[in-house]
């Protein structure tokens, strides 16, 4: 069993996926036009709800059936599977996991598809950094007897740009977690910030926590219980 062990999101924690959606619908809006675009988006939204995790490859497949004859669906496959996702980590990202692995093994934790998800945690580098401790599940919050399974330890630190999947964690392993939110992405300001409790340490950015030692990190979540 190891002392500590910590958990890093991917979308919006490592690697800015807001701008991978935002170069995808400049892409599709030229390939295939902005009312097909936007049809696209709302498919995707549809899996999205249906699912409970983003599906690029999925949301395309179920356009096709709407338009079966679209000539450019080729190229839209194409450009999602070779997109540089490395070019979209946050600056700080790999830093910060290498900071943070003198102290514990850094592993991936993530929601997604079983074929896009791992294809972008490899092609950005996140899997290599890693040492390949990548777990990806349809909702990691309802899967931590798995998280313990595969990795054991006293504590864990878990960082993810989403304060409901922090504060559902919080809620199962109490004060053998340290939440930490950096406040990145589209969940940064949003409704569910105010909704949940808050976590144990907020971060600008990803970079930050680089300034963090372990003690640092634990003293915030003890901080944050004797309130």
């Amino acid at each position: 069993m190891d002392r500590v062990v910590f958990l890093f999101d991917v979308d919006n924690t490592l690697l800015d996926n807001d701008r991978v959606s935002a170069d995808l619908k400049r892409f599709l809006a030229r390939e295939v036009g902005e009312d097909r675009q936007r049809q696209y988006w709302e498919i995707f939204e549809e899996l999205r709800a249906e699912l409970g995790y983003a599906d690029y490859l999925g949301a395309l497949q179920r356009y096709r059936v709407n338009h079966p004859r679209e000539p450019h669906l080729l190229e839209v496959s194409s450009y999602l599977v070779n997109y540089p996702f490395a070019n979209r980590l946050f600056p700080g990202s790999i830093d910060a996991l290498e900071h943070v692995r003198a102290f514990g093994p850094t592993v991936i934790l993530s929601d997604g598809d079983v074929v896009f998800q791992p294809m972008k945690i490899h092609r950005s580098g996140l899997f290599e950094a890693v040492e390949g401790r990548v777990l990806i599940y349809i909702h990691k919050e309802n899967e931590l007897a798995d998280v313990e399974a595969r990795y054991p330890a006293e504590h864990y630190v878990l960082v993810d740009d989403k304060v409901r999947i922090l504060a559902a964690i919080k809620e199962r392993w109490g004060e053998r977690l340290t939440t930490v939110f950096p406040r990145q992405g589209h969940y940064a300001n949003g409704p569910e910030v105010e909704r949940y409790p808050a976590p144990d340490l907020t971060i600008d950015r990803i970079a930050d926590l680089t300034s963090y030692d372990m003690p640092a990190l634990l003293d915030a979540a003890r901080r944050k219980g004797t309130r």
